[in-house]
């Protein structure tokens, strides 16, 4: 059974949610085709958005990005939608800071900490500047960040 990361996309082509998708026996046969359906059957079961949006939802393998993180013409870094792919953007951060102070030996921890925090603040202020900037609330995707972090 292949599993597939599928980003589910909203009618403006942002990401909304990555599904990790798992197909039956035969997945190894399958169609892209298939593993989309079953990311859209999951975020309609999910109530990701309202009935009435349903169909303007799109879905599409979701393309990893090695190397340096970099955007792919959407405002969010679709891998930090899932567990797995937080931890990676921010083991990929932590290294680069550590590389950029020199490689001090036992600092680990601190680099992670560090590397984190930068990551969630930055995408909590996007997720703020799309809800349009709304007065007395830009702490609260901060708080949720925080939270997923935790899970």
């Amino acid at each position: 059974m292949a599993e597939r990361l599928i980003d589910v996309l909203d009618g403006s082509g942002t990401v909304i949610h990555t599904y990790p998708v798992t197909l039956g026996q035969d997945a190894d046969t399958a169609d892209d085709v298939l593993y989309e359906a079953k990311a859209l059957e999951a975020a309609a079961h999910g109530r990701l958005v309202s009935d009435a949006e349903l169909p303007s939802l799109s879905a599409r393998v979701h393309v990893g990005r090695g190397g340096q993180l970099a955007s792919y013409g959407d405002d969010l870094d679709s891998r930090s939608e899932t567990k797995r792919g937080l931890e990676q953007d921010i083991r990929e951060r932590a290294y680069l800071l550590w590389e950029q102070d020199g490689c001090p030996e036992g600092r680990a921890d601190d680099y992670w900490q560090r590397a984190s925090d930068q990551h969630l603040r930055e995408r909590a202020y996007v997720l703020w500047q799309q809800e349009g900037r709304p007065e007395g609330r830009a702490d609260e995707n901060w708080y949720r960040l925080r939270e997923f972090e935790a899970q």
